[in-house]
């Protein structure tokens, strides 16, 4: 099978894809891109945007991604930040008139029929940078960072990636996130060194998706878990859908914490997993959960270690929670200070301010954020609570807030499309959970809202919780007791 990349308005082969991505390095060079030459790019997902990104690559340039959606004031920040001196946006992406932005458009336009004055992509110079690529965290546990990345260390990773997941030439991928970010960057680089076929579709549309998934012939889904919930709901209204993601080999999974409920839920629908995994936008892709291994998030990858430790810096046995820490080859080189200097990342073991444990077999478990709270006398993990509802069918999201008398009050999020009541949640949440665990509020939303990375938007959660606290009745966008 040729492989192809789809769009909702193009197909391509790839050879073709190469053709149209040099046209546009050949365009781009025309306005002053060169190697090093620090360059913004800031659209959604497209046929284009991929164009675009590869002829980036070829020219040896420094690629400053920043998702479509960001607002103009970060934006003309993430600018002052990088340097950059070119900038590169679709007609959806905010940013101030003065800015003198280029359009996607004006590229591809330039770009169109072009004679070929080189015959291959190359990433070599790219490989070469160490600012290759610059990506900004998704900021839901402080203001967005801005993490540098070696071009070369990246697509090595992806390579550890594609060689564990068992990727193939054979393989259409369609990946259900935002490009801009680590997680779907990843699977348009990782279809690019593969070989295999990419399916642009619109992941904020699974309706649509689901159908491009069932007329291209998807093997592989990537998705972060709101959408495999989403999907699973849709298919349930729609069972006319299930037929289009019946081919699906592999339902990979990442960018938030997994329930073990939805992974069974797939395997009673499909009889295939969910497949996890663990890494980060500074240390890169870390583990797999693979068809041979459905294992949590699986093991570590070729060439990168981790271990999980104790307050004191302890590993610990297999089975016992701790942070966990990683030592990878293909981390980041540093994060942008406000001025634009690179602070360089640490060697050796570094700390992820993640709670974990490995079994036996060195299964990676992920619990969630290193964050403690104090209430009662007692030291709680939020997210490990969360974790612990998980296993029995609910789907929360803990938000603590301040209290003089307990230390900390804890409001409790229940994602509920049924529409069950909060009082119906709280009994729930009592029988679960220890007396020193019991929410002192519970709000029900019919859906968590999200940030642009497709994790639960912790800043909107916290906002609602404080708003939740004013009075006896309901809080914004759900009901609450």
């Amino acid at each position: 099978m040729t492989s192809k990349i789809f769009a909702h308005d193009s197909v391509q082969t790839l050879s073709a894809t190469e053709e149209g991505a040099l046209r546009i390095a050949d365009a781009l060079r025309e306005r002053g891109v060169g190697p090093g030459q620090r360059v913004l790019l800031k659209a959604g997902n497209s046929a284009g945007w991929v164009g675009t990104l590869l002829g980036l690559m070829h020219l040896g340039a420094s690629i400053v991604l920043v998702d479509q959606q960001e607002h103009a004031e970060e934006t003309r920040r993430i600018i002052r930040r990088t340097g950059a001196k070119v900038l590169l946006v679709d007609d959806d992406a905010p940013i101030d008139d003065d800015l003198d932005a280029i359009h996607l458009y004006e590229i591809l336009v330039a770009a169109a029929g072009r004679e070929l004055t080189e015959q291959r992509l190359s990433f070599d110079e790219w490989g070469e940078r160490p600012d290759g690529l610059i990506m900004w965290t998704s900021g839901s546990t402080g203001s967005p960072k801005g993490v540098v990345k070696s071009g070369a260390k990246f697509l090595t990773n992806l390579r550890r990636n594609a060689d564990q997941v068992g990727h193939v030439a054979d393989d259409v991928l369609m990946p259900l996130l935002p490009f801009s970010h680590q997680y779907g960057l990843s699977m348009v680089l990782i279809a690019w060194i593969t070989g295999c076929s990419l399916v642009i579709a619109p992941y904020k549309r699974l309706d649509r998706a689901l159908r491009m998934a069932g007329e291209t012939g998807v093997t592989v889904i990537d998705a972060t878990p709101s959408s495999y919930r989403s999907m699973l709901n849709l298919i349930g209204r729609k069972p006319v859908l299930r037929a289009d993601v019946e081919q699906v080999r592999m339902f990979c999974v990442g960018a938030a914490p997994l329930d073990g409920p939805l992974v069974d839920r797939y395997v009673a629908e499909f009889g295939r997993p969910l497949l996890d995994s663990y890494g980060s936008t500074e240390l890169g892709n870390i583990a797999f959960a693979t068809i041979e291994n459905p294992v949590a998030c699986g093991r570590t990858m070729e060439g990168i270690r981790l271990r999980v430790v104790d307050e004191d810096g302890r590993e610990v046995a297999p089975g016992v929670a701790g942070e966990i820490e990683v030592d990878t080859p293909d981390g980041m080189e540093g994060h942008l200070d406000e001025d634009g200097a690179l602070i360089p990342a640490p060697d050796g073991w570094q700390r992820t301010g993640d709670l974990g444990q490995l079994d036996e077999h060195g299964n990676v478990y992920p619990l969630g954020r290193k964050f403690a709270v104090h209430r009662m006398g007692y030291t709680l993990y939020p997210e490990l609570i969360e974790r612990k509802v998980a296993a029995l069918d609910c789907s929360a999201r803990i938000v603590p807030l301040p209290d003089e008398r307990r230390g900390s009050r804890l409001v409790f999020f229940v994602e509920d499309e049924r529409g069950q009541t909060a009082a119906y949640w709280r009994d729930r949440l009592c029988d679960m959970l220890a007396p020193f665990e019991h929410p002192d509020r519970v709000v029900v939303l019919d859906r968590f809202p999200l940030n642009r990375n497709g994790k639960p938007d912790k800043r909107q959660l916290e906002r609602l919780a404080r708003e939740s606290q004013a009075g006896p009745g309901d809080s914004p966008g759900g009901n609450t007791q």
